[in-house]
């Protein structure tokens, strides 16, 4: 075997690539071996709480070995993950909504739209690399998708929504994923910003990638978890 494809330890980058994999493979099957805890709509949500941590954990595989063969930044797999996993995520804001009341599908088409605006200005302003003409425009426009959907959330139809019809656990699992796509994902720019000025550092960049995508894939799936089980009990109750 070429020891040159091997991951070594030393290589911090590729350590957290393999660590991360794995822990998207473990939450992955806790979330669904949790849905038979739950009840009713929340099954569906443990479901793609689940695909999303499995499609991650199918990508960082593979990112991996593109790093340790390459040393370069696997940019077009991770966003390919991305398009499928954030567009997910927004699928849980109107799962949550949806299971409480009737929610108008032009609330999910809006946060879908944003969201896939932010990811394909962030792709294309990487793509470029350090050093393009488009890196930071096409950054502006991919933060001015992520600024819209914290706006929805936060005081839009979706923030409403929530406030006038949300049961108790409805309400804390969507005040939980609101924080984690505020504060969770403002990690993502500052992976752009880290990564792409002064010239970029392919090293940084992935480190903070693969720590948002940490945080904010399992702690997403982690909310979901807590509000489906403690609503399935309450029930019970």
């Amino acid at each position: 075997m070429d020891k040159s494809l091997m991951l070594d330890p030393g290589d911090f980058v590729g350590v957290s690539f393999w660590i991360i994999s794995a822990a998207m493979v473990a939450a992955t099957f806790f979330f669904f071996m949790e849905r038979d805890r739950a009840v009713g709509k929340w099954k569906t949500s443990l479901s793609v709480a689940s695909l999303v941590t499995g499609i991650a954990g199918l990508h960082y595989f593979y990112m991996r070995d593109v790093w340790v063969a390459t040393g370069e930044s696997p940019t077009v797999f991770r966003y390919v993950d991305w398009l499928l996993t954030v567009p997910l995520q927004i699928v849980e804001f109107y799962l949550i909504l949806a299971a409480v009341t009737v929610v108008a599908s032009s609330l999910f088409w809006r946060l879908l739209v944003a969201s896939i605006v932010m990811l394909v200005a962030g792709y294309l302003g990487e793509v470029g690399g350090a050093g393009s003409a488009g890196l930071w425009p096409l950054f502006a426009v991919g933060m001015a998708g992520w600024l819209y959907i914290v706006y929805e959330i936060f005081a839009g139809e979706a923030s409403k929504i929530s406030a006038a019809n949300g049961t108790e656990a409805s309400q804390r699992a969507f005040n939980a994923l609101r924080m984690i796509v505020t504060v969770g994902w403002s990690i993502y720019p500052l992976g752009y910003v880290y990564g792409y000025a002064g010239g970029g550092d392919a090293e940084t960049l992935n480190l903070i990638y693969n720590l948002a995508d940490f945080v904010n894939k399992i702690a997403f799936g982690v909310v979901i978890w807590a509000a489906a089980t403690s609503d399935s009990s309450a029930k019970a109750a």
